[in-house]
């Protein structure tokens, strides 16, 4: 889970986030002043994946803050605030901030922002391995932190975004998504999936996320996963909506939710496709 500091004086906004943030697992701590802000990172900070910082606090200015934070860590820091000067805008982003959003924001946006931040502070992590970043590498990788976490050995994409990251440099995640399974065959140039060589009647959203799953067969696919990375769902698209695109795919191929065959579902994490 990405963990996220934030100090915000603001105690509804911060509540109100917490629990949107949670959703996409991330798990954000608010300081409502900037001393104890401060003084949390200074005692923990490696613990931290990112800050979000707004700049109006009762105490000490925030653009003092994200200087001070700066000097003391490597933090990835994004300002959110309702100063939308250019001069504050400027200032931050040259005394160590990464990111400025303006208040208000779409929270959806500020999501898509933390993961950027969070991809480039994990691209120092993955290029130890080198340019030739294999499945096999990242598989590696993935059982190695299933194990240290105590969590089951099943490869989990969209958990660790840096494991998606990897494959994707290499194109290796994707790899398999031509070739032949038991039963299903994609055609990605005519945008069809057959079933024992019948066309299946699909729309493009259903294509789409049939094809993620298809192309990392054995591997469990986080629904947060599926939100960012398909390009006929947007942003503001919810949980319950890759849900009902599932519903819809398995009765087409006729895979039976209560018992299914091929989709099956992970409780807390998302979908699997297994053949």
């Amino acid at each position: 889970m990405i963990k996220i500091i934030m100090i915000e004086d603001d105690k509804e906004i911060a509540k109100l986030l917490k629990e949107y943030l949670y959703r996409f697992n991330m798990e954000l701590i608010n300081y409502e002043n900037s001393k104890d802000g401060i003084m949390a990172i200074e005692d923990s900070g490696s613990d931290f994946d990112l800050l979000i910082l707004d700049l109006t606090l009762p105490d000490i200015d925030g653009l003092e803050v994200c200087k001070s934070v700066s000097e003391i860590s490597g933090i990835p820091i994004i300002i959110s605030s309702a100063r939308s000067d250019d001069a504050d805008v400027v200032t931050g982003l040259e005394i160590g901030a990464d990111d400025y959003v303006s208040k208000p924001y779409n929270p959806r946006e500020l999501v898509a922002r933390i993961r950027s931040l969070i991809r480039r502070k994990n691209k120092e992590y993955l290029e130890w391995q080198g340019d030739e970043i294999t499945n096999t590498d990242i598989n590696s990788i993935s059982s190695n932190k299933n194990r240290n976490n105590g969590s089951n050995s099943d490869n989990i994409i969209g958990n660790s975004i840096r494991y998606y990251d990897a494959a994707r440099k290499n194109n290796n995640i994707n790899d398999s998504i031509n070739a032949h399974a038991k039963q299903f065959e994609i055609d990605e140039d005519r945008m069809i999936i057959k079933k024992a060589g019948e066309v299946l009647d699909l729309t493009s959203a259903e294509y789409e996320l049939f094809s993620i799953l298809l192309g990392n067969k054995g591997k469990v696919i986080t629904r947060d996963f599926i939100l960012e990375n398909m390009k006929t769902m947007s942003y503001e698209s919810i949980d319950r909506s890759v849900d009902v695109i599932i519903g819809r795919i398995r009765k087409k191929i006729s895979d039976d939710p209560k018992n299914p065959k091929y989709i099956k579902s992970i409780r807390g994490y998302g979908y699997k496709f297994v053949e």
